[in-house]
């Protein structure tokens, strides 16, 4: 996977914040050198946010995030605003910038006060300053008082882009997050089968995001991908020189591949792997322990990080709560959110069961997780529910060296 093609979710994601018209659209479009965001001088131009591509040598891959202004006003600033904060729950590095015409105010606080709880790193700006020079005194005591440095720049003639290109690298966490999906549970040569059903809701002339992952990551680690669907899984093993080192499979036919696949050969999950990939392993298991605790009357949310068609027997609203309802035996009250959308309150629901994550990056998985986890709340991917109810986790949990 090139750097000009990786995922959104795979990027670095990079927010510039602020008050409106403090420079914000123009400022990213400094940064990318393209005209991407609209620049107006009428306050409130950003209304959602606006993701970019690019690169951001020597970081490679990143994705600013034109946000609309923390100050917005009325019922629409409000719910703008909330969109604003929500990007902070995806954020890797944020921009904060300040104008300086205005300094530094309520807003400011208030923000770099919620980047703190989420121990992001940031990195101050202030802006146009061709039109004014900020009082240096000012920023020395917020740049103290915050601990995080401001860049002087201006967006209008370009001045200090360069020197906050060169923060933005510096303040970069090191990376703490998995760079691989599968390739350390195999040695270079050694055959990895994928089973792909392809029905009704898979995309058409293409592999879903997660398939085409594992597959490049398999061959980054030398190893030899062969892909069948699951009828064809008894030929495919037949026709292999050499017996499967791991086969990994849709969830939604774990139990096809659990009865298929000769149990020394081990055995697991597209979603399992993002599991692990992207979020907490571990966690998810912990939730899936709780299902058989479920009462009649609790609230189950089934979260999707994306929107698409619901398909007869999609899998979010039909075939996992029949699972859920078959293996508990309960009469339970079900709300699904689908895309950016994730309840601020979660107290209310006895269990989360949320997708594999692939259109997230790991920082708002992670997030979605704690989320959960501050709230008390078992939360559960499709992958470990669904290896769960059809009595087959155990194994698709071996190849990672531990059990439930």
């Amino acid at each position: 996977m090139s750097l000009s093609t990786a995922p959104r979710s795979e990027r670095l994601h990079i927010a510039i914040l602020g008050r409106r018209n403090v420079g914000k659209s123009s400022l990213i479009n400094a940064l990318t050198g393209q005209e991407i965001a609209v620049v107006s001088p009428v306050k409130g131009t950003t209304t959602d946010p606006v993701f970019k591509a690019m690169e951001l040598l020597p970081l490679g891959p990143v994705v600013f995030i034109d946000t609309a202004g923390l100050d917005d006003e009325g019922d629409l600033g409000e719910l703008r605003r909330k969109k604003t904060l929500n990007v902070i729950d995806k954020t890797d590095v944020a921009i904060l910038v300040v104008d300086a015409n205005y300094g530094i105010g309520e807003f400011e606080e208030d923000m770099v006060a919620a980047l703190k709880r989420k121990q992001l790193p940031v990195v101050g700006v202030v802006n146009k300053i061709d039109q004014i020079s900020i009082r240096d005194e000012l920023i020395s005591r917020y740049s103290k008082k915050w601990n995080i440095s401001f860049i002087k720049v201006s967006a209008a003639t370009g001045e200090g882009i360069e020197a906050l290109r060169k923060a933005i690298i510096e303040s970069t966490p090191v990376e703490d997050k998995r760079d691989v999906i599968v390739r350390d549970l195999f040695s270079p040569g050694d055959f990895i089968v994928l089973i792909t059903p392809i029905d009704k809701s898979a995309p058409k002339g293409r592999l879903i995001l997660p398939q085409q992952q594992v597959i490049r990551d398999i061959l980054d680690g030398g190893g030899i991908a062969v892909v069948t669907k699951e009828d064809r899984i008894k030929t495919t093993l037949e026709g292999l020189s050499a017996r499967p080192r791991l086969a990994i499979t849709d969830s939604q036919v774990f139990h096809i591949a659990d009865t298929a696949i000769p149990n020394d050969i081990p055995l697991t999950s597209f979603s399992i792997l993002f599991a692990r990939y992207k979020g907490d392993l571990q966690e998810l298991v912990r939730g899936v322990r709780t299902v058989s605790k479920l009462e009649d009357g609790d609230r189950v949310l089934i979260a999707e990080a994306c929107t698409h068609h619901v398909q007869d027997d999609d899998i979010a609203r039909v075939k996992i709560p029949r699972w859920l309802r078959q293996k508990t035996g309960r009469d339970l009250r079900i709300d699904y959110a689908s895309g950016t959308s994730y309840p601020e309150n979660l107290k209310e629901y006895s269990l989360v069961i949320h997708c594999g994550g692939c259109m997230l990056n790991q920082r708002e998985m992670k997030n979605r997780i704690k989320q959960a986890v501050d709230a008390g709340v078992p939360i559960v991917n499709y992958g470990v529910f669904i290896a769960y109810v059809q009595g087959i986790l155990d194994r698709a949990l071996q190849p990672f060296g531990y059990m439930i």
